[in-house]
């Protein structure tokens, strides 16, 4: 990740072109976006080009049109959103190459911004088309990557580019790339990390590199039961997967040759039904568990055991929730280990690198998205990146 260029390596851009590919796939109700989070991460690298007097080109994709057009997920859409955030009026461009791009630029002032239509409208985007790439950089100077979450793909816009022209990483692709590498790639250990989730199956290529790179590997939520069941402990009816018991217990050896501590709830927080609130809520220990309840969230105990661990850690790299948070008072050890992960963060002793939408959603419902060290929104391709994946647009930045 080191050998990335970033804005600060640029020299003189006045008048330049700068195609900047970002992320615009915002979601939309009622004929404007319901969150513009990923247009404020972009907003930094979009006015600092601006300002140094690039005329600014933004490539996006915006929904799945599968190579035909659509006018419904045209980046039009999304104009006015773009617009307000940057507090700038932009021109749309139909095209992403030939002569209605060239003339666009023709009119486009230094500093002045253009958005060019829904990049995906094209075959020779998600085929990463050579003779695309070349027709999209033709009418650029230089390129700027800012979009991490759609840089687990080989396409023309993200990888294609970037052989093209002078690549550079945007101010938060920069952030980003800054916060994982001080997360797995070159952390201060002991490194802890927190996985959670429904199922073990979506995390196993995760799990299996975590437990190489880790200290101390917390395991959460369904996936927990699944290694809990594959040491002989019986979950009742909770989610679990028994046919990756075997699974779980390569990956419980491969941690103990490794050296890495794994951590499994030894109390639990049971009930009979998955509702709010239910009847029938208990906490009990792990062998506990009855026939007819199943498994919620990691027991009190546990919690604070797991806070005690992170005491002792340096870094924090979190992945997915203990329990079924999204319903209470199944969110109790997620908020709690969540609150403990971001007091140490704000006292100094602890980075925090967080990420996936149920972990970003988590962090907000516990009230601390914004007291740990990072908060990546990317999804797909944080998990590549937890998974030890090369993703191809961050690998094509280092040229």
């Amino acid at each position: 990740m080191a050998g990335f260029k970033t804005l600060d390596d640029l020299g003189d851009i006045t008048g330049k072109v700068a195609l900047v590919r970002v992320d615009l796939n915002l979601p939309m109700k009622g004929g404007s976006a319901s969150d513009v989070t990923r247009v404020e991460a972009v907003k930094p690298t979009i006015l600092e080009l601006s300002e140094k007097g690039a005329k600014v080109v933004l490539l996006a994709h915006f929904g799945r049109p599968k190579g035909q057009r659509s006018s419904v997920l045209s980046t039009s859409m999304v104009q006015g959103d773009v617009e307000r955030v940057l507090d700038k009026e932009i021109m749309f461009i139909p095209e992403v190459s030939g002569p209605v791009v060239e003339q666009a630029l023709g009119i486009l002032r230094a500093g002045d911004i253009g958005l060019m239509d829904n990049v995906r409208f094209w075959p020779g985007e998600e085929a990463n088309d050579p003779d695309f790439a070349k027709a999209i950089a033709a009418n650029g100077d230089f390129y700027v990557n800012d979009a991490f979450s759609a840089s687990h793909r080989a396409h023309a816009s993200t990888e294609g580019l970037a052989h093209l022209l002078p690549a550079y990483a945007g101010r938060a692709m920069q952030r980003e790339l800054t916060a994982l590498d001080s997360a797995l790639g070159n952390p201060e250990p002991p490194v802890a990390a927190v996985v959670g989730g429904a199922k073990v199956s979506t995390k196993l290529d995760v799990l299996k590199n975590l437990v190489g790179k880790v200290q101390h590997l917390i395991i959460g939520g369904g996936m927990a039961n699944t290694f809990l069941a594959a040491k002989g402990v019986d979950v009742g009816k909770s989610l679990c997967e028994h046919d990756l018991t075997a699974t779980a217990s390569e990956i419980m050896d491969e941690a103990d040759h490794a050296g890495c501590t794994v951590h499994l709830p030894y109390d639990v927080v049971v009930a009979k039904e998955f509702a709010p609130n239910p009847p029938s809520l208990r906490i009990c220990n792990v062998h506990e568990v009855a026939e007819d309840e199943m498994i919620l969230d990691v027991g009190p105990l546990a919690v604070e055991a797991l806070g005690d661990v992170l005491k002792t850690c340096r870094t924090l790299v979190w992945n997915g929730p203990l329990g079924a948070f999204e319903t209470e008072p199944f969110d109790a050890a997620t908020v709690a280990l969540a609150r403990t992960a971001a007091a140490l963060t704000q006292e100094g002793s602890l980075i925090s690198v967080a990420g996936g939408g149920d972990t970003v959603a988590a962090l907000a419902h516990a009230g601390v998205a914004d007291q740990v060290t990072y908060v990546s929104t990317a999804g797909g391709a944080f998990l590549e990146w937890m998974e030890g994946k090369e993703l191809p647009g961050v690998a094509a930045l280092n040229g």
